[in-house]
């Protein structure tokens, strides 16, 4: 069960605070003086360096605070899958904190061995983790987020990872974010979630925010209880034409993530799972310190710098793939990892704005060391699918990674024209991932892992941007990104040692890094109080990485050769009086380019090819779709708030069907030996929200999630089932090939009440 809930020390000091008197609140100013609000777009990794919207060469998407409030979603991610257009998610893990998100075909997950190809950045600082380039979703304080950014195609000057975009997140401030607030929520799946947090300003120059959130629930599946906590501070100055603040942020989290569950399991009980426990406990401090300085009327200089500490530690328990009596009578193993990562790094960016001109010039150095070590302890199934009575654990794995990046940015904002821009832009990156087989060296393991790879890239981009009208703007950019191999996936490239992830490692012929190029085409307009938007991309992988599975939780790395996104994008949205409502929908085509015989032992189609005799083969050609993304998303908002005291809200959401991994040929069919199709239909989701200041600073709110409790999946892989409906073992060759998916949530109710004390 998860622990209860209870403020850490650090939590209670900080908020004793609260007590104090706020500073001085925002103060509208008289009609007169109001003009029309102009959209500022982070360009560049650093905050404080932005353009107008209109000047921005992409179809760009923000957020803020107060979206995230009205949607009442159950965090980041949450709300990124639900609202935002063209993301969809995956739950592969059944946890709401381990989703993998999908934009233009390009993913950002919690997960060793999928493909990762978008940055998320928080104040500037890049999250992903340097050991796979994974981003945790858990560790990003959401009761500190102001701002959203989302910045499509493989922008350069956002570095490593951004193949498909970036995600950018600007924290809270306290002279941006003043007043106090607390929160009490709870409701379906034993979920209770406290909040709070308190803005103020410090004498004439500073400000303080502080952020603390904490929630448990029991999950709605079996044996799948989750604990969060967070806290974030914020403090800084203003003096002259200096403005600086530092971050403080901290997590320490216990989720339960029970993945995928076969057809036969899936039809007996929804909420049952399949082996367990599949726990990852999470703990990061973050220190970042962000600062800019006016040097003039025409030139600012930003910088960041940071110091990050993550530890991920993962206990799995699984079917022990080498059960087989009276050989073997052990029917389970604990797979447990522990990941120590220590980074740091400092950015410096100087930008000039001069009468035509917009130059900003910058550099970063970033280095991170990371730790791995795998062990493996073979036991026994219980009634339950948990393992028990393991044997003493022996250690497969043990190696240290070190990833030095350092790089150097230019770019120009040209006005051509006072209504025409062209915006160019490069970064030069060079990055050294090296590993060191530590088991190798020190315990005698047999293993090959010890490897130095350098990665050098000059990435450029171009942009337009017209504004046909004061309503139309019309852009266009071409742009190159890439991503460097991990030391994950340089530790896992052998086909002939394949790795159970994130477990045991094996020797590593060299990887490429991969290069995608993207081109995007679109318009932007509005006219009185609609907002509309059009765009196509189209993105080539070169060299994509990929995880290639051998249909038992394990695999290798490999260097595919190309695939390819395409799609098209639309979106409108209006707010009138009381009204408010957005539209979008997203087509996606996203494929392979190149042929290759990859491992699916569960595919129907496995060795009937004669491009890929094996008998686990199956052979994938140019032109079949990637699994796990939709081809086609609508979305639609609805917000009505008829008086200041009432609103109400829905959020609907609908999503085509998808191809299931293992079935990249998109040829397996189900059949007498054969359980389950090789795709997820489609299906449409629907949640309403409302809120009601029953007095003065006092608000109560609440949520209903798939309204209709619909029976839905968003994920799914073809595998091997070792159970029969009941849940009992069955004897090796009985088992059985089955579609294994990722079952949605059913209906859902949250009821909170939240406290502004400063009303």
């Amino acid at each position: 069960m998860p622990a209860p809930l209870r403020p850490s020390a650090l939590a209670l000091a900080a908020f004793a605070c609260l007590a104090a008197p706020a500073g001085a609140q925002n103060v509208s100013p008289p009609a007169t003086e109001r003009v029309e609000r102009i959209e500022i777009i982070g360009i560049s990794p650093l905050p404080g360096s932005g353009v107008a919207r209109d000047r921005v060469p992409a179809n760009v998407q923000t957020a803020t605070d107060e979206d995230l409030r009205r949607s009442q979603s159950r965090n980041l991610a949450d709300f990124l899958g639900t609202a935002l257009p063209g993301v969809s998610a995956n739950e592969i893990q059944g946890n709401p904190y381990q989703m993998d998100l999908n934009f233009r075909g390009f993913t950002a997950s919690p997960l060793l061995g999928t493909p990762q190809g978008l940055s998320v950045y928080q104040d500037g600082v890049r999250v992903n983790e340097a050991f796979g380039d994974v981003v945790a979703w858990d560790l990003i304080p959401q009761a500190a987020i102001a701002q959203v950014t989302l910045l499509p195609g493989a922008n350069p000057l956002f570095g490593l990872n951004t193949l498909g975009g970036a995600l950018v997140l600007e924290t809270k401030r306290g002279d941006t974010h003043p007043g106090t607030e607390a929160s009490i929520e709870g409701g379906s799946f034993g979920r209770v979630e406290v909040e709070a947090t308190h803005g103020r300003r410090l004498g004439d120059s500073g400000h303080l925010f502080l952020a603390a959130d904490a929630m448990n629930e029991d999950g709605w599946r079996d044996h799948s209880p989750s604990r969060v906590r967070q806290f974030f501070a914020k403090a800084g100055a203003t003096a002259g034409g200096l403005d600086w603040d530092l971050a403080l942020t901290h997590a320490d989290n216990t989720l339960i993530g029970n993945g995928l569950l076969p057809e036969t399991l899936l039809a007996a009980d929804r909420e049952q799972i399949y082996t367990r426990p599949d726990r990852t406990s999470n703990k990061m401090t973050m220190l970042a310190l962000n600062g800019k300085w006016d040097v003039s009327a025409t030139q600012r200089i930003a910088a960041t710098a940071y110091l990050r500490h993550a530890d991920a530690d993962t206990l799995n328990g699984d079917l022990n793939d080498d059960y087989d009596p009276p050989d073997v009578e052990e029917t389970g193993v604990e797979n447990r990892t522990s990941t120590r990562q220590r980074g740091s790094g400092l950015a410096l960016q100087s930008t000039w704005a001069l009468e035509k001109h917009r130059l900003s010039l910058g550099a970063a150095y970033d280095r991170a060391r990371s730790r791995f070590r795998q062990t493996e302890a073979e036991g026994m199934l219980d009634a339950t699918r948990a393992v028990v009575d393991a044997e003493e654990a022996e250690v497969d794995a043990w190696i240290s990674g070190h990833t030095r990046s350092t790089s150097v940015w230019a770019a120009d904002q040209i006005a051509l024209a006072p209504t025409l821009q062209l915006t160019l832009s490069a970064r030069w990156q060079n990055t050294q991932v090296k590993t060191v087989d530590r088991g190798r060296a020190e315990l005698g393991l047999d293993t090959e892992l010890d490897a130095d790879a350098r990665y050098r890239k000059l990435n450029p981009a171009a942009g337009l941007t017209w504004q046909a009208s004061p309503a139309l703007t019309v852009f266009g950019q071409l742009s190159q990104g890439t991503r460097a191999p991990s030391p994950i996936e340089l530790g896992c490239s052998d086909p002939d040692n394949a790795c159970v992830l994130p477990n045991a490692l094996q020797s590593d012929p060299p990887l490429k890094q991969v290069v995608t190029r993207t081109a995007e085409a679109g318009v932007r307009g509005r006219s009185g109080g609609l907002r509309w938007n059009a765009a196509l991309f189209a993105s080539e992988n070169r060299d994509d990485l990929l995880f290639i599975s051998n249909g038992r939780a394990a695999g290798y790395f490999k260097n595919f050769g190309k695939t390819r996104r395409q799609g098209l994008e639309l979106g409108a949205s209006r707010s009138s009086g009381a009204l408010s409502w957005q539209l979008a929908y997203n087509w996606l085509r996203a494929t392979f380019e190149s042929p290759a015989c990859l491992v699916s032992e569960a595919n129907s189609s496995a060795g009937t090819d004669p491009a890929c005799p094996a008998e686990d083969e199956i052979a994938v050609r140019p032109g079949d779709r990637l699994p796990g993304l939709p081809a086609h998303q609508l979305k639609a908002a609805l917000q009505w708030a008829p008086s200041q005291a009432w609103s109400l809200g829905a959020h609907w959401r609908a999503l085509s069907s998808q191809t299931v991994r293992g079935n990249e040929n998109g040829r397996h069919e189900a059949g007498d030996d054969y359980i389950g199709s090789g795709r997820l239909g489609g299906y449409a989701l629907l949640d309403l929200t409302a809120s009601w200041r029953v007095a003065d600073g006092v608000e109560v709110f609440g949520r209903i999630a798939n309204v209709f409790d619909r029976e839905v999946a968003s994920a799914g892989a073809l595998g091997e089932n070792a159970f029969d409906a009941r849940g009992n073992l069955l004897a090796p060759d009985q088992w059985t090939n089955e579609r294994f998916v990722g079952p949605g949530a059913p209906r859902a109710m949250w009821l909170g009440v939240r406290v502004d004390f400063d009303r």
